[in-house]
């Protein structure tokens, strides 16, 4: 036990400063946390649900697109929510328009949700 009390005293030393800590400056931490969170998951989801956005704004009647269920299709008819897609001839089912993740053809637009 001999050996331990001058570190044990050593340590007691260091965490027991009588003096106080700015408040601003405990806040730091905090501050870099939320700063790191914004940049590293706020803001590409940010983008992302821009771009996303400006795609389904953009379809039109006869684009060929992929639904997140895997159909391929050429759209027939769109809705404010609801596009009518082609899926064969005479064969046309109703989708909502956040089922359509892209071209085909082309790397999807929009992450399938994970289910």
């Amino acid at each position: 036990m001999t050996t331990t009390d001058p570190l044990f005293g050593m340590l007691l030393a260091l965490g027991g400063s009588s003096g106080q800590v700015n408040p601003l400056i405990q806040l730091v931490p905090f501050a870099l946390v939320l700063a790191i969170f914004y940049f590293v998951i706020l803001l590409p989801t940010r983008n992302r649900q821009k771009k996303v956005e400006a795609f389904l704004a953009a379809l039109k009647v006869g684009d060929k697109v992929v639904t997140s269920g895997g159909i391929f299709g050429s759209i027939a008819k769109i809705g404010d929510d609801a596009v009518q897609l082609q899926i064969a001839p005479n064969v046309r089912v109703d989708i909502s328009r956040a089922a359509i993740v892209g071209y085909q053809g082309q790397a999807p637009v929009v992450d399938a949700p994970n289910t």
